[in-house]
């Protein structure tokens, strides 16, 4: 995150936290020459519907402008959302979250052949993570160090 949005993230987590919801990513993005502040955010089990977003909204949007000195001057579109189905993976408590779950792993460097895997996160430790793949018709668990993973995502197994 950039120092705007971890400044963001300090401000409005409490608030967020404080109805049992998680934030899951924040950013600032500009698109047509408008500004878009976007906060996703979830909560287990069930995740969020849209109603419980739009009281959210209105809650970060009144913490926004109450920060002193304004750390957004220039205006702004608030966009609060579930991070989806297929959210990413960044922090080691997600990966934990993730364990018994289908995942996307992408890496920067092959590993049996192959940079991309897709399948079920079978055991995690500091170093490596274990994955469930199917590979043709059989089942198989592949061995990915952590150091080599570029992202990582939910997925949906067909």
């Amino acid at each position: 995150m950039s120092k705007l949005t971890d400044l963001i993230s300090k401000e409005i987590k409490p608030v967020i936290e404080s109805r049992d919801d998680q934030l899951v990513d924040i950013k600032y993005v500009t698109e047509k020459s408008q500004n878009y502040l976007r906060v996703y955010v979830d909560r287990k089990p069930n995740g969020i519907d849209i109603a419980e977003i739009a009281e959210l909204s209105e809650l970060v949007g009144a913490k926004l402008d109450s920060i002193v000195p304004d750390p957004l001057p220039d205006p702004y579109i608030l966009e609060i959302s579930s991070p989806g189905v297929e959210r990413p993976i960044k922090t080691d408590e997600e990966l934990e979250n993730a364990i018994n779950q289908y995942i996307h792993v992408a890496l920067y460097q092959k590993v049996n052949g192959e940079k991309i895997y897709e399948g079920t996160l079978v055991k995690l430790d500091q170093d490596e993570l274990t994955l469930k793949v199917k590979i043709k018709t059989q089942r198989k668990e592949i061995t990915i160090p952590k150091k080599i993973i570029s992202s990582m995502r939910y997925a949906i197994e067909f």
